[in-house]
């Protein structure tokens, strides 16, 4: 067998050494050749498209963002995925759902793309913030941001216990993804994102009033407009609380049960949140202690001149 030059072998060595490192390079691939969007480092042949105007204050947020992130974002949100996040939040928000709908959705999203709003059609014919499918809509509705995160809560809402079941169960539940185990280790991540851009709420405005009737247990409550919306909630001997205990941008009504000393609270989808708290002669109260996005609720007692807070 004849022999290779000794110059041809240094050249063939030094091609082998170049394509290495032009491998190891590369952006992320699935074994199709496909670009795994999942990987926030990912690099596609067309460029996002905009999920909305980026503001002055989101580099700020990102660099927040970026201290807390534990997940597959950490260290790699930007102005733009701020933008994403918000054009998420901001469709939730319109419709009154709870926040736990926000958190949902950009938990999704982070793992479907890491929040962007991709065009490439990677995986089939999947595009957006959520890598929809043709069936869900036009390729333009689906790269709409607030178009395709309403598809995503259309979906969302048929989910059964979608408001208390773990958040990667219900992301698969929508998604129906190969791989549902991505889902829940992003969720803690999702919350956050969520926190940081769901403060931007417009001012929901003066407070209306209401009265709960002990004879029939049913709240009687006054809109801005004058018209009256009637609750039935509760049994003999039930004290009224209202307060935005969901996240929702309105207020939600429920009642104390001293007999069993619970709190039974009516969330934004007539669900119940039952709440044990208290002992015999304690009042309810309710109201926003810990600063979160959501009230709480509590209670005082009187025989010690206390209050119990949750």
């Amino acid at each position: 067998m004849p022999r290779i030059p000794r110059h041809r072998l240094a050249a063939i060595a030094a091609t082998a050494t170049v394509a290495a490192t032009l491998l190891a390079a590369a952006p992320a691939v699935r074994a199709d050749d496909e670009v795994d969007l999942s990987d926030p480092t990912a690099i596609t042949a067309a460029p996002d498209y905009s999920c909305g105007t980026i503001q002055d204050s989101d580099q700020a947020t990102a660099n927040q963002l970026n201290r807390v992130l534990t997940g597959t974002l950490n260290g790699y949100m930007t102005p733009y995925r701020v933008s994403c996040a918000r054009a998420i939040v901001r469709a939730v928000q319109a419709r009154d759902l709870p926040r736990r709908a926000a958190v949902l959705a950009v938990t999704t999203s982070i793992v479907e793309t890491t929040l962007r709003n991709n065009p490439n059609m990677e995986d089939h014919d999947s595009v957006g913030l959520f890598q929809q499918r043709a069936s869900w809509g036009s390729f333009a509705q689906r790269m709409d941001p607030t178009w395709a995160t309403n598809a995503f809560l259309n979906a969302m809402l048929t989910v059964s216990n979608w408001q208390t079941r773990p958040i990667g169960e219900v992301c698969q539940a929508v998604q129906r993804s190969a791989f549902p185990e991505r889902y829940q280790p992003q969720a803690a991540d999702g919350d956050r994102i969520v926190a940081a851009v769901f403060e931007e709420t417009v001012d929901p405005g003066p407070g209306n009033v209401g009265i709960y009737r002990q004879s029939t247990h049913e709240f009687h409550l006054r809109r801005d407009d004058g018209t009256l919306i009637r609750i039935g909630w509760g049994t003999t001997g039930d004290l009224p609380v209202a307060a935005n205990w969901d996240g929702g941008h309105a207020d939600n009504v429920g009642i104390y049960r001293p007999s069993t000393n619970e709190f039974h609270l009516r969330g934004d989808e007539g669900n119940t949140i039952r709440i044990k708290w208290g002992t015999t002669g304690d009042l309810p109260i309710s109201g926003n202690w810990d600063g979160g996005h959501a009230d709480n609720v509590g209670i005082y007692r009187p025989s010690t001149n206390e209050f119990h807070l949750r």
